[in-house]
């Protein structure tokens, strides 16, 4: 089995995320490839000490220069605020290291396509983080489109939503801030999730008319002030798709302000013929739509652990968020050895710059208050 070395600059939640789907990377089967992590940067020293207990962890620093000078990392998987991504991915693809980055791919798209461009120069393997197509009811969505049968298509919704924001007391973050998070608010945040499927199915959005809102212009500062809040909370983005043909309108809904959703996202695509929805709120279930007859049936079907690399858990088990970080870990890794094959991969810097293009078009939409094409 070949060992490949990570290195994670950011600690943070995601981090640790990463981190123990590396820990129990034995829970998968038949991969000719193990992920050790070795090598952790975060500027916060309290942070790097829960690392320091991890095995395979030979560095840890507060500088991550550091580690890129190291020789002990050849993947480095970087989560930081977004302000920092192109100069912290830029040095990571200087250095000579494959990335592996959080979305947004930068905080705009003159950052994106500067990254997608330091990634040309540099050769190296660069792929961006998007986990949850690889529950199995998502990948049931994406081959049964792909399979055809659901005749014309007449309509394609694609989103993610939370409801954290709904509560006026949450302590504000960096994500509340535009010079931290992007113009692009929550756009940044959740768009890459919600167009992954999609582009990957070809459904690139020719044209955009974007609703944004803002939530509340102030939340606690936590150090018991206030503080002003002016990014994008909730984001409806109406856009015109090319789809077997025919001209599809396809509705991306992104909302941090989202009643009764707590982590929720969910495709649905309806055609003529057949259908089919997956929402992660009801992980296990994948409803399909089909006409028999004169009549009009929806169906649902209870799901198992069925995943692009197969693992040890029980096939009657449910599947959740950890198991679809390491899928999402094992089709990364998988492509860069060249053995993804037909399976799910990760997005691609060029569908990256695309999901930016969207999102600045979106922008656009929202100050004129008219549709958009996209670039």
């Amino acid at each position: 089995m070949k060992t490949v070395r990570i290195g994670i600059i950011g600690g943070g939640l995601m981090g640790r995320e990463m981190a123990s789907a590396f820990a129990r990377w034995c829970a998968l089967k038949y991969l000719p490839v193990q992920p050790v992590l070795t090598a952790v940067a975060d500027v916060n020293p309290a942070v790097l000490e829960w690392f320091r207990a991890l095995p395979g962890v030979v560095l840890t620093t507060t500088d991550y220069h550091e580690m890129l000078g190291s020789p002990e990392v050849d993947v480095v998987y970087v989560a930081v605020p977004h302000h920092l991504h192109e100069r912290v991915y830029c040095d990571v693809l200087a250095a000579g290291k494959d990335l592996f980055a959080e979305k947004p791919f930068g905080i705009n798209l003159a950052a994106a396509e500067a990254i997608f461009d330091a990634g040309l120069r540099s050769g190296a393997f660069v792929r961006c983080s998007s986990e949850f197509p690889y529950f199995p009811g998502a990948q049931r969505v994406f081959k049964g489109v792909g399979a055809g049968g659901m005749g014309r298509l007449l309509e394609i919704r694609s989103g993610f939503h939370h409801s954290s924001d709904l509560d006026p007391t949450k302590v504000a973050n960096w994500k509340r801030f535009s010079g931290i998070c992007g113009e692009v608010g929550v756009l940044g945040d959740l768009g890459m999730h919600t167009l992954h499927v999609p582009l990957r199915l070809g459904w690139v959005p020719r044209t955009v008319y974007a609703q944004l809102q803002k939530g509340y212009a102030e939340r606690p500062d936590g150090k018991g002030g206030m503080a002003a809040c002016d990014t994008w909370d909730n984001a409806m983005l109406h856009t015109w798709v090319e789809a077997g043909g025919e001209e599809v309108p396809m509705r991306l809904e992104m909302k941090r302000m989202a009643p009764g959703a707590t982590n929720s996202w969910f495709i649905e695509v309806l055609g003529t013929e057949g259908g089919m929805a997956y929402s992660t709120a009801e992980p296990k279930t994948l409803r399909t739509f089909r006409r028999k007859g004169g009549e009009q049936v929806w169906e649902t079907v209870s799901l198992g652990f069925e995943m692009p690399f197969p693992a040890i858990t029980g096939g009657i088990f449910e599947p959740g968020f950890p198991d679809i970080m390491q899928q999402m870990w094992a089709a990364y890794l998988m492509e860069r050895e060249g053995l993804l094959g037909e399976r799910f991969g990760c997005v691609t810097p060029e569908e990256a710059v695309v999901s930016h293009r969207v999102f600045a078009a979106a922008l656009e939409s929202q100050r004129d208050g008219r549709v958009v094409n996209v670039g």
